[in-house]
Protein backbone atom coordinates (compact mmCIF):
# COMPACT_ATOMS: atom_id res chain seq x y z
CA UNK A 1 0.00 0.00 0.00
CA UNK A 2 1.36 3.81 -0.74
CA UNK A 3 1.52 5.19 2.44
CA UNK A 4 -0.81 8.35 3.15
CA UNK A 5 -1.09 11.17 5.73
CA UNK A 6 -5.41 11.56 5.79
CA UNK A 7 -8.38 10.47 4.54
CA UNK A 8 -10.99 12.16 2.55
CA UNK A 9 -14.68 12.83 3.41
CA UNK A 10 -16.98 13.75 0.61
CA UNK A 11 -21.02 14.12 0.75
CA UNK A 12 -23.77 15.58 -1.26
CA UNK A 13 -25.83 19.30 -0.17
CA UNK A 14 -27.92 17.42 1.95
CA UNK A 15 -28.83 16.87 5.25
CA UNK A 16 -26.62 13.80 6.65
CA UNK A 17 -25.25 13.54 10.06
CA UNK A 18 -22.13 12.55 8.62
CA UNK A 19 -22.02 16.13 7.86
CA UNK A 20 -22.84 17.38 11.24
CA UNK A 21 -20.06 15.34 12.29
CA UNK A 22 -18.01 17.07 9.80
CA UNK A 23 -19.28 20.25 11.00
CA UNK A 24 -19.06 19.81 14.71
CA UNK A 25 -15.18 18.87 14.08
CA UNK A 26 -16.12 15.10 15.42
CA UNK A 27 -14.69 13.49 12.13
CA UNK A 28 -11.37 15.54 12.84
CA UNK A 29 -11.14 14.96 16.14
CA UNK A 30 -11.80 11.02 15.44
CA UNK A 31 -9.09 10.46 12.82
CA UNK A 32 -6.39 12.78 15.02
CA UNK A 33 -6.43 10.46 17.43
CA UNK A 34 -5.22 8.11 15.26
CA UNK A 35 -2.43 9.92 13.39
CA UNK A 36 -4.40 10.48 10.63
CA UNK A 37 -5.98 14.17 8.87
CA UNK A 38 -9.42 13.64 7.37
CA UNK A 39 -10.34 16.41 4.11
CA UNK A 40 -12.63 17.25 2.37
CA UNK A 41 -12.99 16.37 -0.85
CA UNK A 42 -15.07 19.42 -2.24
CA UNK A 43 -11.91 21.55 -0.89
CA UNK A 44 -9.37 19.78 -3.07
CA UNK A 45 -9.04 20.43 -6.77
CA UNK A 46 -11.09 19.30 -9.94
CA UNK A 47 -9.06 16.31 -10.55
CA UNK A 48 -9.54 14.67 -6.96
CA UNK A 49 -13.19 16.28 -6.57
CA UNK A 50 -14.07 13.72 -9.69
CA UNK A 51 -13.79 11.18 -6.67
CA UNK A 52 -17.09 11.79 -5.81
CA UNK A 53 -18.88 10.63 -8.85
CA UNK A 54 -16.29 7.57 -9.83
CA UNK A 55 -15.45 6.66 -5.68
CA UNK A 56 -11.78 5.19 -7.29
CA UNK A 57 -9.90 7.20 -4.05
CA UNK A 58 -8.54 4.63 -1.40
CA UNK A 59 -8.71 6.81 1.29
CA UNK A 60 -12.52 8.09 0.61
CA UNK A 61 -15.35 7.69 2.68
CA UNK A 62 -18.72 8.90 0.40
CA UNK A 63 -22.21 10.02 1.74
CA UNK A 64 -24.00 10.52 -1.11
CA UNK A 65 -26.55 10.35 -3.71
CA UNK A 66 -27.08 7.35 -5.38
CA UNK A 67 -26.88 7.22 -8.28
CA UNK A 68 -23.26 7.82 -8.60
CA UNK A 69 -22.67 5.34 -6.35
CA UNK A 70 -24.90 2.95 -8.04
CA UNK A 71 -23.34 3.55 -11.33
CA UNK A 72 -19.55 3.56 -9.53
CA UNK A 73 -20.16 -0.05 -8.33
CA UNK A 74 -21.74 -1.14 -11.60
CA UNK A 75 -18.75 0.32 -13.74
CA UNK A 76 -16.62 -2.02 -11.34
CA UNK A 77 -15.39 0.77 -8.53
CA UNK A 78 -14.42 -1.46 -5.82
CA UNK A 79 -16.67 -0.11 -2.69
CA UNK A 80 -18.58 -1.62 -0.46
CA UNK A 81 -21.99 -0.37 1.05
CA UNK A 82 -21.86 0.50 5.03
CA UNK A 83 -25.21 2.14 5.59
CA UNK A 84 -28.25 3.69 4.47
CA UNK A 85 -29.85 6.92 4.96
CA UNK A 86 -33.68 7.96 4.13
CA UNK A 87 -34.40 11.51 4.45
CA UNK A 88 -37.68 13.05 3.24
CA UNK A 89 -36.18 16.29 1.18
CA UNK A 90 -39.76 18.43 -0.48
CA UNK A 91 -39.61 15.79 -3.56
CA UNK A 92 -42.17 17.56 -5.48
CA UNK A 93 -43.74 18.19 -8.85
CA UNK A 94 -43.65 21.90 -9.52
CA UNK A 95 -46.49 23.54 -12.31
CA UNK A 96 -47.32 26.99 -13.03
CA UNK A 97 -49.36 28.80 -10.43
CA UNK A 98 -52.26 29.00 -13.48
CA UNK A 99 -51.03 25.65 -14.93
CA UNK A 100 -54.85 23.77 -13.60
CA UNK A 101 -52.49 21.21 -12.85
CA UNK A 102 -53.05 20.34 -9.38
CA UNK A 103 -52.65 16.71 -8.22
CA UNK A 104 -51.14 13.49 -10.54
CA UNK A 105 -53.78 12.90 -12.72
CA UNK A 106 -53.71 16.59 -14.01
CA UNK A 107 -49.89 15.40 -15.35
CA UNK A 108 -52.01 13.47 -18.29
CA UNK A 109 -50.19 14.56 -21.32
CA UNK A 110 -48.17 17.54 -19.64
CA UNK A 111 -45.01 18.45 -21.59
CA UNK A 112 -41.99 17.55 -18.30
CA UNK A 113 -39.06 18.92 -18.25
CA UNK A 114 -36.20 16.08 -18.25
CA UNK A 115 -32.63 17.18 -18.34
CA UNK A 116 -30.13 16.39 -21.01
CA UNK A 117 -27.06 13.66 -20.31
CA UNK A 118 -23.90 14.50 -18.89
CA UNK A 119 -20.11 13.29 -19.85
CA UNK A 120 -21.05 10.16 -17.59
CA UNK A 121 -23.83 7.68 -16.53
CA UNK A 122 -22.82 8.68 -12.83
CA UNK A 123 -22.87 12.66 -13.34
CA UNK A 124 -26.38 12.16 -15.12
CA UNK A 125 -28.21 12.06 -11.93
CA UNK A 126 -30.07 15.30 -12.67
CA UNK A 127 -31.78 13.25 -15.43
CA UNK A 128 -32.28 10.13 -13.50
CA UNK A 129 -33.99 11.99 -10.36
CA UNK A 130 -36.04 13.85 -12.99
CA UNK A 131 -37.64 10.43 -14.39
CA UNK A 132 -37.56 8.71 -11.14
CA UNK A 133 -39.65 11.48 -10.05
CA UNK A 134 -42.24 11.72 -12.57
CA UNK A 135 -43.06 7.54 -12.20
CA UNK A 136 -43.74 8.28 -8.61
CA UNK A 137 -45.95 11.01 -8.85
CA UNK A 138 -48.00 9.65 -12.46
CA UNK A 139 -47.93 6.10 -10.47
CA UNK A 140 -49.94 7.86 -8.25
CA UNK A 141 -52.94 8.51 -10.57
CA UNK A 142 -52.52 5.19 -12.23
CA UNK A 143 -50.21 6.73 -14.57
CA UNK A 144 -46.89 5.77 -16.22
CA UNK A 145 -43.92 7.39 -17.94
CA UNK A 146 -45.99 7.14 -21.24
CA UNK A 147 -49.10 9.22 -20.17
CA UNK A 148 -46.48 12.62 -20.75
CA UNK A 149 -44.13 14.06 -23.16
CA UNK A 150 -40.50 14.48 -22.35
CA UNK A 151 -39.28 17.82 -23.41
CA UNK A 152 -35.03 17.82 -22.80
CA UNK A 153 -33.33 20.71 -20.90
CA UNK A 154 -30.28 22.04 -20.55
CA UNK A 155 -28.39 20.77 -17.56
CA UNK A 156 -24.95 20.93 -16.70
CA UNK A 157 -22.93 18.15 -18.70
CA UNK A 158 -19.74 18.45 -15.33
CA UNK A 159 -22.05 19.04 -12.38
CA UNK A 160 -19.93 19.88 -9.37
CA UNK A 161 -20.82 19.09 -5.84
CA UNK A 162 -17.98 21.16 -4.62
CA UNK A 163 -18.23 25.19 -3.46
CA UNK A 164 -16.93 26.72 -6.20
CA UNK A 165 -18.56 29.73 -7.97
CA UNK A 166 -20.71 27.34 -10.47
CA UNK A 167 -22.06 25.60 -7.35
CA UNK A 168 -23.18 27.99 -5.59
CA UNK A 169 -25.40 29.38 -8.53
CA UNK A 170 -26.56 25.75 -9.59
CA UNK A 171 -29.91 26.86 -11.19
CA UNK A 172 -32.27 23.78 -10.68
CA UNK A 173 -33.14 22.24 -14.48
CA UNK A 174 -36.16 22.92 -15.81
CA UNK A 175 -36.90 26.07 -13.24
CA UNK A 176 -36.21 28.71 -16.29
CA UNK A 177 -38.09 26.04 -18.65
CA UNK A 178 -41.11 26.32 -16.14
CA UNK A 179 -40.80 29.97 -16.00
CA UNK A 180 -40.74 30.69 -19.78
CA UNK A 181 -43.75 28.47 -20.25
CA UNK A 182 -41.77 25.97 -22.54
CA UNK A 183 -42.65 22.93 -19.69
CA UNK A 184 -45.65 22.44 -17.70
CA UNK A 185 -43.94 20.54 -15.40
CA UNK A 186 -40.36 19.78 -13.20
CA UNK A 187 -39.39 17.25 -11.03
CA UNK A 188 -37.90 19.27 -7.75
CA UNK A 189 -35.85 18.52 -4.48
CA UNK A 190 -34.58 20.21 -1.58
CA UNK A 191 -34.06 23.62 -0.08
CA UNK A 192 -32.15 25.30 -2.90
CA UNK A 193 -34.59 24.17 -5.37
CA UNK A 194 -37.91 25.33 -2.74
CA UNK A 195 -35.98 28.71 -3.53
CA UNK A 196 -35.82 28.61 -6.52
CA UNK A 197 -39.30 27.97 -7.16
CA UNK A 198 -40.19 30.94 -5.07
CA UNK A 199 -38.49 32.93 -6.81
CA UNK A 200 -40.15 32.24 -9.82
CA UNK A 201 -43.58 31.59 -8.55
CA UNK A 202 -43.86 28.28 -9.14
CA UNK A 203 -46.63 25.77 -6.95
CA UNK A 204 -46.47 22.56 -5.89
CA UNK A 205 -48.80 19.77 -7.99
CA UNK A 206 -47.57 16.70 -6.61
CA UNK A 207 -45.90 16.49 -2.97
CA UNK A 208 -44.17 13.45 -3.31
CA UNK A 209 -43.19 13.65 0.54
CA UNK A 210 -46.30 12.97 1.55
CA UNK A 211 -47.85 9.82 -0.12
CA UNK A 212 -47.76 6.72 2.42
CA UNK A 213 -45.75 4.38 0.39
CA UNK A 214 -41.76 5.01 0.44
CA UNK A 215 -41.86 3.33 -3.08
CA UNK A 216 -43.37 6.43 -4.59
CA UNK A 217 -40.55 8.20 -3.67
CA UNK A 218 -37.27 5.83 -3.89
CA UNK A 219 -34.78 8.28 -5.80
CA UNK A 220 -31.27 9.65 -6.12
CA UNK A 221 -31.51 10.50 -1.95
CA UNK A 222 -33.82 8.12 -0.84
CA UNK A 223 -32.16 6.17 0.23
CA UNK A 224 -28.76 7.57 0.43
CA UNK A 225 -25.65 5.18 0.69
CA UNK A 226 -22.22 5.15 2.45
CA UNK A 227 -20.04 3.49 0.67
CA UNK A 228 -16.39 2.75 1.35
CA UNK A 229 -13.63 1.43 -0.92
CA UNK A 230 -13.23 -2.33 -0.16
CA UNK A 231 -9.77 -2.36 0.89
CA UNK A 232 -9.96 0.66 2.76
CA UNK A 233 -12.65 -1.65 4.95
CA UNK A 234 -10.36 -4.73 4.50
CA UNK A 235 -7.00 -3.53 5.50
CA UNK A 236 -8.22 -0.84 8.08
CA UNK A 237 -11.74 -1.63 9.28
CA UNK A 238 -11.42 0.46 12.45
CA UNK A 239 -11.26 3.82 10.59
CA UNK A 240 -14.72 2.90 9.05
CA UNK A 241 -15.54 1.73 12.38
CA UNK A 242 -14.86 5.20 13.60
CA UNK A 243 -16.43 7.10 11.20
CA UNK A 244 -19.61 5.43 11.77
CA UNK A 245 -19.34 5.98 15.25
CA UNK A 246 -18.90 9.80 14.87
CA UNK A 247 -21.86 9.99 11.74
CA UNK A 248 -24.24 7.92 15.13
CA UNK A 249 -23.26 10.05 17.04
CA UNK A 250 -24.10 13.43 15.26
CA UNK A 251 -27.46 11.65 14.19
CA UNK A 252 -28.34 11.18 18.52
CA UNK A 253 -26.36 14.96 18.70
CA UNK A 254 -29.06 16.25 16.19
CA UNK A 255 -32.28 15.04 17.93
CA UNK A 256 -31.98 17.44 20.51
CA UNK A 257 -31.11 20.53 18.19
CA UNK A 258 -32.93 21.30 15.76
CA UNK A 259 -31.97 25.12 15.37
CA UNK A 260 -28.43 24.16 15.04
CA UNK A 261 -29.30 21.34 12.94
CA UNK A 262 -31.19 24.01 10.47
CA UNK A 263 -28.23 26.22 10.88
CA UNK A 264 -25.61 23.89 9.52
CA UNK A 265 -28.09 22.65 6.33
CA UNK A 266 -28.06 26.15 5.37
CA UNK A 267 -24.46 26.12 5.03
CA UNK A 268 -24.76 22.84 3.25
CA UNK A 269 -27.55 23.11 0.76
CA UNK A 270 -26.20 26.66 0.03
CA UNK A 271 -29.78 28.39 0.99
CA UNK A 272 -31.49 30.56 2.97
CA UNK A 273 -33.96 29.81 6.49
CA UNK A 274 -36.85 29.88 5.17
CA UNK A 275 -35.99 27.75 2.20
CA UNK A 276 -34.81 24.89 4.86
CA UNK A 277 -37.76 25.09 6.61
CA UNK A 278 -39.51 24.17 3.40
CA UNK A 279 -37.58 21.53 2.43
CA UNK A 280 -36.39 19.51 5.38
CA UNK A 281 -39.93 19.12 7.61
CA UNK A 282 -41.60 17.82 10.97
CA UNK A 283 -39.44 15.97 12.94
CA UNK A 284 -36.80 14.59 10.14
CA UNK A 285 -33.64 15.80 12.36
CA UNK A 286 -35.00 12.58 14.58
CA UNK A 287 -34.20 10.17 11.37
CA UNK A 288 -30.71 10.45 10.26
CA UNK A 289 -29.05 7.50 11.74
CA UNK A 290 -27.97 5.35 8.79
CA UNK A 291 -28.79 1.57 8.94
CA UNK A 292 -28.87 -1.46 6.49
CA UNK A 293 -32.67 -3.35 7.32
CA UNK A 294 -34.39 -5.01 4.98
CA UNK A 295 -36.24 -2.68 3.97
CA UNK A 296 -33.71 0.35 2.54
CA UNK A 297 -31.78 -2.32 1.06
CA UNK A 298 -34.38 -3.35 -0.85
CA UNK A 299 -35.50 0.12 -1.32
CA UNK A 300 -32.00 0.55 -3.03
CA UNK A 301 -32.99 -2.83 -5.34
CA UNK A 302 -35.69 -0.87 -6.42
CA UNK A 303 -33.72 2.39 -7.63
CA UNK A 304 -31.06 -0.14 -9.04
CA UNK A 305 -33.62 -1.89 -11.45
CA UNK A 306 -34.97 1.85 -12.30
CA UNK A 307 -31.29 2.45 -13.41
CA UNK A 308 -30.55 -0.34 -14.73
CA UNK A 309 -34.07 -0.07 -17.20
CA UNK A 310 -33.26 3.69 -18.14
CA UNK A 311 -29.64 2.63 -19.49
CA UNK A 312 -27.92 4.45 -15.96
CA UNK A 313 -25.64 1.67 -15.23
CA UNK A 314 -23.19 -0.31 -17.43
CA UNK A 315 -23.90 -3.68 -15.92
CA UNK A 316 -26.40 -5.35 -13.57
CA UNK A 317 -24.36 -6.24 -10.38
CA UNK A 318 -25.33 -8.55 -7.04
CA UNK A 319 -26.39 -5.76 -4.19
CA UNK A 320 -26.67 -7.95 -1.57
CA UNK A 321 -22.82 -8.76 -1.99
CA UNK A 322 -22.21 -5.08 -1.93
CA UNK A 323 -23.40 -4.73 1.86
CA UNK A 324 -21.28 -5.06 4.59
CA UNK A 325 -22.74 -4.76 7.99
CA UNK A 326 -20.18 -5.12 9.84
CA UNK A 327 -18.71 -1.88 10.56
CA UNK A 328 -22.09 -0.43 11.14
CA UNK A 329 -22.76 -2.87 13.43
CA UNK A 330 -19.04 -2.72 15.58
CA UNK A 331 -19.90 0.79 15.77
CA UNK A 332 -23.31 0.08 17.77
CA UNK A 333 -21.63 -1.78 19.67
CA UNK A 334 -18.68 1.28 20.47
CA UNK A 335 -21.07 3.26 21.14
CA UNK A 336 -23.72 1.10 23.62
CA UNK A 337 -20.32 0.45 25.45
CA UNK A 338 -19.65 3.87 25.92
CA UNK A 339 -23.09 4.33 26.97
CA UNK A 340 -22.86 2.31 29.82
CA UNK A 341 -19.66 3.56 31.06
CA UNK A 342 -20.58 7.32 30.51
CA UNK A 343 -24.47 7.94 30.59
CA UNK A 344 -24.05 9.28 27.15
CA UNK A 345 -22.24 9.03 24.37
CA UNK A 346 -22.68 12.36 23.01
CA UNK A 347 -21.66 14.61 25.91
CA UNK A 348 -17.89 12.75 26.20
CA UNK A 349 -15.82 13.56 22.78
CA UNK A 350 -12.67 12.70 24.00
CA UNK A 351 -14.54 9.05 25.21
CA UNK A 352 -15.70 8.45 21.47
CA UNK A 353 -12.74 8.90 19.90
CA UNK A 354 -10.46 7.44 22.42
CA UNK A 355 -12.50 4.39 23.01
CA UNK A 356 -12.96 3.72 18.99
CA UNK A 357 -9.65 4.89 17.57
CA UNK A 358 -7.12 4.03 20.15
CA UNK A 359 -3.82 5.27 21.05
CA UNK A 360 -1.16 6.00 18.70
CA UNK A 361 -0.57 2.21 18.05
CA UNK A 362 -2.96 2.66 15.20
CA UNK A 363 -1.36 4.82 13.21
CA UNK A 364 -0.51 2.77 10.10
CA UNK A 365 -0.35 3.07 6.37
CA UNK A 366 -3.86 3.98 4.53
CA UNK A 367 -3.27 3.59 0.34
CA UNK A 368 -3.62 6.38 -1.75
CA UNK A 369 -5.44 7.18 -4.98
CA UNK A 370 -6.26 3.95 -6.96
CA UNK A 371 -6.64 4.70 -10.63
Amino acid sequence: MTSVDKLWYTRCPVPTASGLAHNQGWLAEEFRVAGLEIRILQDAGPELAEHHFDHRLLGLLREGGNVPALAARSAGAPTRLIGLTWIEEWQSILVRADSGITDAAGLAGARVALPGWAETRAKSFPRAMALHGFKGALSQAGLTLDDVTFAEVAAQTRPSVGRDADARAFSWPGIAELARGEVDAVYAKGARAAEQAAEIGAVVAVDLDAHPDPRTRVNNGTPRPITVHARLLEERPELVTGFLVQTLRAADWARGDLGRVRDILSAETRSGADAVATAYRGDFHHFLHPDLSDERVDLLRVQKNFLLVHGFLDADFDLDAWVAPEPLAAARERLEELGALAGDAASVPGAVSEAVSGSAGLRGEIAGAVA
